[in-house]
């Protein structure tokens, strides 16, 4: 447990802080009424979704590392994590490319309104590009975790987003020489942040005194290991942009019932992701803990972690749950003030989640496990059954057949969180994930080279 929350509580404000970004976004936007709201709500699920495909082979990296790291070899940590940020920056590259370009056909296929399509056409294309500055942010990031550095990233997010509350309400409502550019000036300002982070980043990688040391000769390519990462992060990649793609989905149908409806789902959807941030802060740690264990061949204390931390996650995201539903509208109308209807629907939504928070906690540090012991497959599956088989046809069912209308997509968030977290139980007790690993090692079980530097939750772990 001390490991665990050592790890896990510096990972958890991070990802708040990570999270304050569309928060910031969404209180200025605001203030530019309802429409405005909407755009930023619109084109969230896209930048997620674009996100996600950059993540499969940032999990990879964080599996290797992790798992490399309890093996006790460091050369390997350091070609890993090497080929892992040339991948990323590539597909980064060439995202922001296809996407800056197609950005107002991606808002068109996601039925904007008319007064939508502009404003979020506009937010996405400055979105894209700064696509390579974010995606060399989040590999740092998971290979800082896979070597068990979790405070150095939350000390770089906390200066950026400190940053990003300045820069929002200066770049949207404009001041000075400086213009009102409205919600792309949202985007703006996260570009201009994130572009800071990832410097710092990458200039820590290279300097070889934060656990991993990248030089000149790490980062010609080698397309075994980029082979390696990709087979590795496929089922990541796609496991989380089933969950992007979910997201889409869900905003298509939502955006049906009209523009206080999308407004409503975009705050619901952020409380949601602002209020699972400690489910995910554990999901990470154990995933970056189960990695160094079962590559130190401790796969009992891989199962021992897991378990703690879901029950951990379950029981911290109930309380949250209790919290949200009780305080849900004045949550929603901080957000959107003097705009009734949007407040009364988001409201709802919260409601309607918030019941099943630490059911999404739970099933969010298994699927983690599977993650850390290699086993991608696995959470991809999950994902997989959770949106195609569960939530979008519940949502469908609910609203349009049931005649519920946007009530529905409601419901059907708890019905599914407790399905997908039955199934990520009854599988991960199965144990089938303790058989195989990520890499090949030799070593004796429980033996690990203490290669880590002090400080680091390691091989302190590991021990």
């Amino acid at each position: 447990m001390r490991a665990l929350v050592a790890l896990a509580v510096p990972i958890v404000f991070a990802n708040l802080l990570q999270t304050a970004y569309q928060l910031i976004d969404t209180f200025w936007v605001g203030r530019l009424g309802a429409a405005a709201v909407a755009a930023v709500s619109l084109s969230f699920p896209v930048i997620f979704f674009l996100i996600s495909l950059g993540l499969g082979l940032a999990i990879a990296g964080t599996i290797l590392v992790a798992q490399y790291t309890g093996r006790g070899d460091r050369a390997q940590v350091n070609h890993v994590a090497a080929q892992a940020l040339i991948g990323v920056i590539a597909l980064s590259l060439l995202l922001a490319v296809v996407g800056a370009y197609a950005a107002g056909d991606i808002v068109g296929f996601l039925g904007a309104a008319a007064d939508t399509l502009p404003l979020a056409t506009a937010y996405l294309r400055v979105s894209f590009v700064g696509l390579p500055f974010l995606f060399a942010y989040v590999i740092f990031q998971s290979l800082m975790r896979g070597v068990g550095d979790a405070h150095t990233p939350l000390y770089i997010v906390t200066g950026t987003v400190i940053l990003n509350f300045g820069l929002d309400p200066l770049f949207i409502l404009g001041w000075g020489p400086v213009p009102a550019m409205g919600v792309s000036g949202a985007a703006l300002a996260t570009v201009v942040t994130q572009g800071l982070a990832a410097t710092v980043g990458l200039g820590m990688l290279f300097s070889g005194r934060y656990g991993i040391a990248l030089r000149a000769h790490h980062l010609v390519p080698d397309g075994a290991t980029l082979w390696r990462l990709t087979r590795l992060g496929a089922p990541s990649a796609v496991e989380q942009s089933t969950r992007a793609l979910g997201l889409m989905l869900m905003t298509i149908l939502v955006a049906g019932f009209g523009t206080h409806a999308l407004a409503a789902y975009g705050i619901g959807t952020r409380m949601l992701s602002f209020v699972i941030i400690p489910a995910l802060g554990l999901s990470q740690a154990t995933s970056a803990l189960v990695g160094q264990n079962v590559g130190a061949r401790r796969a009992d204390r891989a199962e021992r972690t897991a378990w703690l931390a879901a029950g951990a996650a379950f029981a911290a995201l109930s309380v949250i749950g209790v919290l949200a539903f009780v305080f849900a509208e004045p949550i929603v109308a901080l957000f959107v003030p003097g705009a009734p209807g949007v407040i009364a629907q988001g409201a709802l939504f919260v409601q309607c989640t918030a019941v099943s928070y630490g059911l999404i906690g739970a099933q969010q540090v298994l699927t983690g496990a599977f993650r850390g012991a290699g086993q991608t497959v696995v959470a991809m599956m999950i994902a997989l059954v959770s949106l195609w088989m569960l939530q979008f046809p519940l949502a469908w069912l609910l609203s349009s057949h049931a005649g519920l209308g946007a009530t529905g997509i409601w419901i059907a968030y708890p019905v599914q969180n407790l399905l997908t977290a039955i199934l990520a139980a009854v599988w991960f007790a199965r144990g089938g994930w303790k058989h195989q690993s990520a890499i090949e090692t030799s070593i004796p079980e429980g033996e690990v080279e203490d290669t880590c530097r002090p400080g680091q939750i390691t091989q302190t772990t590991l021990r």
